[in-house]
């Protein structure tokens, strides 16, 4: 009987190994939780009201034939997105010149992830007893073994099966992201979109820190990201300007639906005047025009703030003592533009401005 039970028990855990992300609740309460406000969780059509606008108006519709899958759903469901075992069993990329690709673990209950120290070690669960079977001690987790030798977990490149580049039918890439930004070990992707918060990783061992798993970005906790932007601001005889710092390894924001705005208001004497709002977008489209990203042969227009760069913007207004100048430096997640177009008027979580920096100085 007891061994029947041990059956049980072992089958239970190996069939839990392959379920969904809500087996991993039950060791990573503070992760599981974090993870359901992610846009990995949510990538779904079902889930993501973007992707699904987009791909309501795609020409495979109507055949069934959902190419976004390899990304979205890669469990082969498009009422599922990304799930816990998505990520943690990819054991290498595949560099394509369409679009990268991911190279899953097949072999059960194992996982891969990264932790400083723990570089060259791979845990694997077991039990030792002693005082003759009375005291048993375990090491690792019955639910998977974890091994943490997989270099791409510590350099970002784990990211770089989905999030590299994507080219369209008529070999055009519509989105891609520097690897550089994946390359480095002290700062990478993970390092800024996964930043370390307080909370234990696990209730089997305590930890004080674990890697964020809401996956910091324009849909989820934008405050982890502004501290990669900067707001400067100088006097001239004549003017002043204002500079835009994106400490960043990418282009400040990489999807060609999204519009960054700097909002510049002067306080004078009790009153508000609202100056020149700059704005920076990245269009892509055919014939010099906005198009479907399908459809897309060129870049229509960028002047999206770059990778590391320091972008001036000047302004003619002459400035008194005691002037106020508020700087508010945002975004967009869908362009405006567009929002009519993919029938999504009424999501305000989706077509409000979203503030990222938000900045006063005061003229002496």
């Amino acid at each position: 009987m007891r061994l029947l039970i041990s059956l049980i028990a072992l089958l239970s855990i190996q069939l839990s190994a392959t379920d969904n992300t809500s087996t991993c609740k039950r060791c990573h309460p503070t992760i599981y939780s974090e993870f359901q406000t992610s846009l990995h969780k949510k990538s779904s059509i079902k889930e993501d009201k973007i992707h699904a606008a987009v791909w309501n108006k795609h020409p495979a519709k109507p055949k069934g034939n959902y190419k976004c899958a390899k990304c979205h759903t890669p469990n082969n469901t498009a009422h599922e997105g990304i799930s816990c075992l998505t990520c943690h069993t990819i054991t290498a990329i595949e560099h394509h010149p369409k679009t990268n690709k991911n190279i899953y673990e097949t072999k059960p209950k194992t996982l891969y992830s990264a932790e400083k120290g723990m570089e060259d070690k791979k845990i694997v669960y077991h039990e030792e007893r002693s005082w003759f079977g009375l005291v048993t001690k375990t090491t690792g987790s019955p639910y998977h073994d974890i091994d943490y030798r997989n270099k791409n977990f510590y350099t970002g490149k784990v990211c770089m099966g989905c999030h590299s580049h994507k080219q369209n039918g008529k070999g055009f890439t519509v989105c891609q992201t520097d690897m550089k930004g994946a390359k480095s070990q002290e700062s990478n992707c993970i390092t800024c979109h996964m930043p370390k918060v307080k909370g234990s990783a696990t209730s089997i061992r305590q930890s004080k820190t674990h890697a964020f798993h809401g996956f910091a970005g324009v849909s989820n906790s934008a405050e982890m990201l502004a501290k990669y932007v900067n707001i400067d601001f100088k006097k001239a005889s004549k003017g002043f300007s204002i500079t835009v710092e994106n400490k960043a390894p990418h282009a400040l924001l990489t999807h060609p639906l999204r519009v960054v705005q700097l909002k510049t208001t002067l306080k004078r004497d009790g009153k508000k005047e609202a100056l020149k709002t700059e704005t920076f977008v990245k269009v892509i489209g055919t014939n010099n025009k906005p198009s479907m990203p399908w459809l897309a042969t060129q870049v229509v227009k960028d002047n999206m703030i770059k990778a590391k760069e320091k972008r001036v913007i000047s302004f003619e207004k002459e400035l008194q003592r005691g002037d106020e100048i508020e700087i508010i430096l945002g975004y967009y997640i869908v362009n405006p533009k567009a929002v009519k177009k993919l029938g999504l008027e009424k999501e305000k979580g989706l077509t409000s401005f979203t503030v990222l920096k938000h900045s006063y100085f005061k003229i002496p």
